[in-house]
């Protein structure tokens, strides 16, 4: 029996009585419902609309028994959830991860509807994941795992339906075998069913960098608006996968002195600055950025709690949390992960005064290139890398002015005004369509 939390409005007589279904509650979806909560109620958002987007439109979970190299055969557990569709096709990356779950994937789709909106795409949001250690895995055996779980959710993807894209422990060679085992149902190559391709068969140029650029660029319009000087300015980027080693590399060559990074297993820290190509070239080489010879040897916590000018989230979810926000010495955060902030770590950096660029806005720049190459994937026509990446930053950074400046006029922070701006886009489009049937 599906069981029930009753969620009650404290300054609404109204009462939500359908609000968090059992195998959807987790971390994750709370802290996302929090934060669209809090927008909601800011705005008076229509009651009967609020009560349609706490929940995905749909949601998927399948089982994939795969034969492992060993001939062990070995069952998964994959999801994909979508959240809304008023605007568009649903749009939003595969991750794999032992920790993906129904919840987290439900609340991450709900994250991409906002993220979408804000930026000013037709798209809704979607998420979706297999619970596995990609690490341990060949890839003999990865690529089996993608075609299975690509044929158990066959009917619910599609150029026109819902267009997945790199995530979490995914990549292009993982976009790649979607696309292939998708092009062999239908009988021809179908490249604008998923983004973040080879280049080769439909990618575009520009995506594999667009999420750590889009991160960067709204990080250097947030120091203009605070008069933040790029000489003396420090960063520090927890997570050294694909966005925060863009991050990180591009933070460097605008001339600001990157002093810590940190993969999972650990962190590096020099005072006088890392080097940052060459911690790229180590990672790339060992696996790892323990033994980088440059730099001293930190924990992850130990990480966020550097003194620097501007902290870049770029791992899991649930970094920065009521334990350690009160620890962090920052002017600046900028979230380059999904939901890296919970509910009680966002309040103590409020009131502490710490100036944070919500994750909607700061890491859209990977959904926003991912837009342009489905577009170029259904035109059949493909841009050059200049004209993409000027397009990114034209996108990006008016969505950054204008979040700014309703922030400003409302005196709000600019999480909220992010909330604020895309649900308001999704209200209209519901309020448009009406409700069917």
């Amino acid at each position: 029996m599906m069981g029930w939390k009753l969620v009650t409005n404290k300054k609404s007589p109204l009462t939500y009585m359908t609000e968090i279904p059992s195998e959807f509650d987790s971390p994750t979806y709370r802290d996302v419902l929090s934060q669209f909560d809090a927008a909601a109620e800011w705005f008076c958002l229509d009651p009967n609309i609020r009560k349609r987007l706490r929940l995905p439109q749909r949601a998927l979970c399948v089982t994939m028994p795969i034969r492992m190299d060993n001939g062990d055969v070995h069952v998964f557990q994959g999801f994909r959830g979508q959240h809304d569709t008023s605007l568009g096709p649903t749009k939003g990356g595969i991750r794999y991860h032992p920790d993906v779950n129904l919840g987290e994937v439900a609340a991450l789709a709900m994250n991409m509807t906002w993220k979408c909106s804000l930026a000013g795409l037709p798209y809704g949001g979607a998420k979706g994941g297999i619970r596995c250690n990609p690490k341990n895995m060949s890839r003999r055996e990865l690529q089996r795992l993608t075609r299975r779980y690509t044929a158990e959710i066959f009917p619910l993807i599609g150029p026109d339906h819902d267009i997945p894209a790199p995530d979490v422990g995914t990549d292009e060679h993982v976009m790649a075998w979607i696309m292939d085992t998708y092009s062999q149902q239908r009988g021809y190559a179908v490249p604008g069913v998923v983004t973040g391709k080879p280049i080769c068969i439909g990618g575009s140029l520009g995506r594999e960098e667009a999420t750590g650029r889009g991160v960067v660029y709204v990080a250097l319009e947030a120091m203009k608006h605070l008069g933040i000087k790029i000489d003396g300015t420090t960063a520090v980027v927890q997570g050294f996968g694909n966005v925060g080693s863009i991050s990180a590399r591009f933070l460097s060559e605008a001339g600001i002195k990157v002093i810590g990074v940190s993969d999972s297993t650990c962190g590096i820290y020099n005072s006088n600055g890392l080097n940052i190509p060459d911690v790229i070239a180590y990672k790339k080489a060992k696996h790892t950025l323990d033994g980088f010879p440059d730099g001293e040897i930190i924990t992850n916590e130990e990480l966020l709690e550097l003194e620097c000018t501007v902290v870049i989230p770029a791992a899991l979810s649930g970094q920065i949390k009521e334990d350690n926000a009160h620890r962090l010495k920052c002017r600046m955060v900028v979230e380059g992960a999904n939901n890296p902030t919970t509910k009680e770590g966002d309040g103590i950096l409020k009131d502490r005064g710490i100036y944070v660029i919500p994750d909607i806005l700061a890491n859209s720049g990977g959904v926003i290139v991912s837009y342009f190459e489905w577009v170029q994937d259904l035109q059949k026509y493909f841009w050059k890398e200049k004209e993409i990446n000027e397009k990114l930053h034209d996108i990006i950074i008016t969505a950054f002015n204008r979040v700014l400046r309703f922030s400003l006029s409302e005196n709000i922070d600019m999480r909220m005004a992010s909330m604020a701006i895309a649900i308001r886009r999704l209200a209209d489009a519901h309020l448009a369509r009406g409700l069917y049937p």
